[in-house]
C-alpha cells in the first residue's frame, strides 16, 4: 500500500510559508517561550513580515505569533490548524486572552450578518484550544443555523446547516445528555429534510422537556409521521430564496416574485419557516412591477 502524501498547508490571503532548519527555536517572553520547531508544521507569517527573513534571519516570536493568529482567524480549518492553536496556547496567553474578549463582545451584542463569520471562526480556533468542549461546538452550530436562516446568507444555506450538523453531531459525542444540543441536531436534520431521523432525535428528549417544550416537540413529531412535511427539503427552498434575492438585485422584480410565490405556495414550509423578511422582499417586487394591492398586502404580512 503506498504512503498517503503529506498534507501541504493551505493557501490563505496575505499568508506565506516559512520552513525553517531543524534547529529553529522559538523563543520569547524573557525566556518563558522555548519551543524547539523540529517536526512541526511550516510557520504561516504575514507577506509584510517575510521579507525581514529573506536574508537568512528567523522569524522572531512576534511574527510567528502575528502569522498563525492571522491564518487561524482566516481559515480555522486550514492544513495544521491543531499545531498552530497549541503554540498559540502555549506561547502566545496575550493573544488567547485577545480571542476570548473578541467573542465576549460578539455575544453581548446582536451581531450583523458580517460579523457572522468572524464569528464562527474565532468560535472554531476556540474550540481548537479544547477540542472537548461540547458548548464551544453547540455554539458553532447555532452560530452556522443562524447564519444558513438570514436573508443576506441564504446563498449559503446548504454549506451552513451541513456545518452546523457535523458541529453538533461532535457536541452530542462529547456531551449527549445535552437537551438543548439534542433539539438543534433534530431541527438541522429537519432542515436537510431527513425527518424520520429528526423525529427520531426528537423522542429522545420529550420526557426532559417542560410542557410547553414537550408538547412543542410532539406536535412536530406528529406532523412528520402524518406525512405534513414541505414538498422539498427547507434547505432547498432557502437556496431558492436566495436565488430570488440574487434575482431582484439584479432588477428582476418578475423573476424574483415568481420564485418566492413558488416557495410561499407550500405551505407546510411558510408556516414553520416564517421569515418576515421575505414577505417585505415579495412586496418589494410587486411594487417595482406596479402591483399595488399585491404589494399592499405583503407587506401587512412583513
Amino acid at each position: 500500500m503506498s504512503a498517503q502524501p503529506a498534507p501541504q498547508p493551505t493557501k490563505i490571503e496575505a499568508i506565506r510559508y516559512y520552513t525553517p532548519p531543524a534547529d529553529y527555536l522559538l523563543t520569547g517572553r524573557d525566556g518563558m517561550v522555548r519551543i524547539p520547531w523540529d517536526g512541526r508544521p511550516p510557520i504561516p507569517l504575514l507577506e509584510e513580515d517575510f521579507p525581514t527573513i529573506e536574508g537568512g534571519a528567523a522569524p522572531d516570536y512576534d511574527m510567528v505569533g502575528r502569522g498563525i493568529y492571522q491564518a487561524l482567524r482566516h481559515n480555522p480549518d486550514c492544513s495544521f490548524a491543531a499545531d498552530y492553536a497549541a503554540i498559540l496556547k502555549e506561547a502566545y496567553p496575550h493573544i488567547v486572552s485577545e480571542l476570548g474578549g473578541q467573542i465576549i463582545m460578539l455575544d453581548a451584542k446582536e451581531v450583523d450578518t458580517p460579523y457572522l463569520d468572524r464569528k464562527i471562526n474565532f468560535l472554531k480556533i476556540m474550540a481548537l484550544f479544547d477540542p472537548a468542549n461540547a458548548g464551544l461546538h453547540l455554539e458553532i452550530a447555532r452560530t452556522l443555523a443562524d447564519k444558513g436562516s438570514r436573508l443576506s446568507t441564504l446563498h449559503q444555506a446548504t454549506s451552513s446547516w451541513y456545518g452546523a450538523e457535523k458541529a453538533l453531531t461532535k457536541a452530542l459525542e462529547l456531551d449527549p445528555d445535552n437537551v438543548l444540543a439534542v433539539y438543534e441536531y433534530g431541527e438541522a436534520l429537519y432542515v436537510l429534510g431527513r425527518y424520520e431521523r429528526a423525529a427520531e432525535v426528537w423522542q429522545s428528549i420529550t420526557a426532559g422537556l417542560d410542557l410547553s417544550g414537550q408538547r412543542k416537540i410532539e406536535t412536530r413529531i406528529a406532523a412528520i409521521l402524518a406525512g405534513k412535511l414541505p414538498l422539498v427539503p427547507p434547505v432547498d427552498y432557502l437556496t431558492a430564496i436566495s436565488v430570488a434575492v440574487e434575482s431582484h438585485h439584479a432588477g428582476r422584480a418578475d423573476e424574483a416574485a415568481a420564485i418566492i410565490e413558488d416557495v410561499l405556495a407550500d405551505p407546510v414550509f411558510a408556516e414553520q419557516f416564517p421569515m418576515n423578511e421575505i414577505y417585505y422582499l415579495l412586496g418589494t417586487c410587486y411594487q417595482e412591477l406596479g402591483m399595488a394591492h399585491e404589494a399592499a398586502e405583503a407587506f401587512k404580512r412583513s
